[in-house]
């Protein structure tokens, strides 16, 4: 392939990938593979040959917003409170996931799908990865139930956003079934559990 050539594939790229963010931000995790290909002005084949399958779809559309989750969590690795740090990460995780349409979705596609269709870019992977020290330090303080891993409560998270996708406000209902799960996460009771996890418009529930 040529300099030209080669230039030419990633200006498609990212002409498909403008086109994927705004398609999924309107339509979800399902929307037309043929839609993106009209809108980007290529043929179905040249999406395909960039996106073999809506797995690598939806992983590249929300690569840039798992990697910030990502970052995040690495931020939080040293805090002196693990459990709050690991809370705080979880609600973070759950916000991004109740308000960006099909990113709740995708991240439960991730887990179902087929072993050929994972890649470096696996939003559930690359969150597995990120969590787990939160988990395991707040597992050493003792401020998780026995056996709670990583892969529960990122099935926790998507559970609840995919359950309050069309709640007419998705960020405050998702937070509230957050907020009635955590006596069973984390045996801990006292204000720092409600510091940590009421929202600012729920009254101090």
């Amino acid at each position: 392939m040529t300099a030209a050539q080669r230039a030419d594939a990633r200006r498609n790229y990212a002409r498909l990938l403008a086109v994927a963010v705004q398609e999924v931000a309107a339509h979800g995790a399902d929307a037309s593979l043929e839609q993106i290909a009209r809108v980007a002005g290529v043929g179905s084949g040249t999406v395909r040959r960039h996106f073999p399958s809506r797995h690598a779809l939806l992983a590249a559309v929300f690569r840039e917003r798992v990697e910030a989750l990502a970052a995040h969590a690495a931020d939080r690795t040293d805090r002196a409170d693990p459990r709050a740090a690991l809370l705080e990460w979880l609600k973070a995780v759950l916000a991004s996931a109740a308000t960006i349409s099909g990113l709740a979705e995708a991240l439960n596609r991730d887990r179902a799908a087929a072993p050929e269709d994972t890649h470096v870019y696996c939003a559930c992977a690359q969150l597995t990865a990120a969590g787990e020290p939160l988990v395991r330090r707040a597992s050493a303080a003792g401020a998780l139930a026995p056996g709670v891993t990583i892969d529960d409560l990122l099935t926790l998270i998507t559970g609840i956003a995919l359950a309050t996708t069309h709640h007419p406000d998705p960020t405050a209902e998702a937070a509230r079934l957050l907020d009635l799960t955590i006596t069973g996460i984390s045996p801990r009771t006292g204000s720092a559990l409600a510091d940590s996890t009421t929202s600012p418009t729920d009254g101090g529930r």
